[in-house]
């Protein structure tokens, strides 16, 4: 079974989605986060995680808030950002680390 650390490790970007069964904004990303997908595909991989089913991953984190983004490279955290970010914003924050 593949394990956070395995994904996260991965030569291609990997997108986290810390969110929250209960959060209305984690609610709202995830179609957002299914149109990126539709427009990077293969280029960017993207996993959700919930912080309340992976309390030990999102302590490591210093997850305080839902839902939080973060991007990472072989095992490098390359961005993140908390709240909600719309398509266009989310986007363009990508584009330079899929080059």
């Amino acid at each position: 079974m593949e394990t956070f650390n395995d994904v996260i490790s991965e030569d291609r970007p990997v997108l986290v989605d810390f969110f929250a069964t209960w959060c209305q904004p984690c609610k709202m990303m995830h179609p957002v986060l299914e149109q990126v997908k539709a427009v990077l595909g293969d280029k960017i991989r993207i996993i959700k995680v919930d912080v309340d089913k992976n309390r030990e991953v999102s302590a490591r984190y210093q997850i305080q808030a839902v839902p939080t983004l973060m991007l990472t490279r072989g095992g490098q955290v390359l961005w993140r950002q908390s709240g909600m970010v719309s398509k266009t914003d989310l986007l363009a924050v990508l584009d330079p680390f899929l080059q």
